[in-house]
């Protein structure tokens, strides 16, 4: 057992761990290269790579927050090829560039459902894409409503499910108790929620930008 803080993985073992790993799909790069200029958010590549690998066996994904369907193609490189993916995203046109993507990718159109509305709307209406049961989570959307999208989440997941939720360590700034700002503050909250329901097995992930993994009990 490790318990010596003195040393953490950087930049020399990312590198390493990285060219372990197969080859970067292109269309993947294709997404990375776009959002940039863009100023669209994604997740890290290597939280990227902890999706695909946390979505092996999961056949019915459901996403919030959709952007460019960077994490999207992720989940759905990783699930089984019969899986589908439900992603809910208000944007159509970013959606639809996603799906330029998806398809570039290989992933036919039926694997992916793309629900055009605000979450918490999407969920209030009970719209049946969204019924579930599903069997993975995955929270990237607006951070001041994670708490809401997780209760949205709890009855439509199937026994055993994974919650994942990316941003909640938010650049180092959720563990300084001097920033509050409203989206610190909303994550914080979350991140000590989370790891204290006793409905959910959790844990947080120092990858990218922190990855909240939890297992529903169920």
């Amino acid at each position: 057992m490790k318990n010596d803080r003195s040393w953490l993985p950087g930049a020399i073992e990312a590198d390493w761990i990285e060219g372990l790993g197969q080859p970067l799909p292109q269309a993947l790069a294709a997404i990375e290269a776009a959002a940039q200029p863009a100023d669209i958010p994604i997740v890290d590549r290597d939280s990227g790579r902890v999706l695909a690998a946390l979505a092996a066996g999961r056949r019915r994904i459901v996403e919030v927050g959709t952007a460019y369907g960077y994490s999207t193609l992720w989940l759905a490189l990783g699930q089984p090829p019969d899986g589908t993916i439900v992603t809910i995203d208000p944007d159509r046109e970013r959606t639809d560039l996603a799906r330029g993507w998806w398809r570039e990718a290989g992933i036919a159109d039926e694997r992916i459902t793309v629900v055009s509305a605000k979450a918490l709307e999407a969920f209030g209406a009970a719209d049946p894409a969204l019924a579930g049961p599903f069997d993975l989570a995955f929270i990237d959307a607006l951070k001041p409503e994670y708490g809401d999208y997780l209760e949205a989440l709890i009855p439509r997941l199937a026994p055993g499910a994974l919650v994942i939720a990316d941003n909640v360590l938010w650049s180092g700034r959720v563990a300084d108790p001097a920033v509050t700002d409203e989206n610190t503050t909303a994550l914080r909250a979350f991140d000590t929620a989370v790891l204290g329901d006793p409905r959910l097995q959790a844990t947080i992930l120092p990858v990218g930008d922190g990855l909240l993994v939890a297992g529903f009990r169920g």
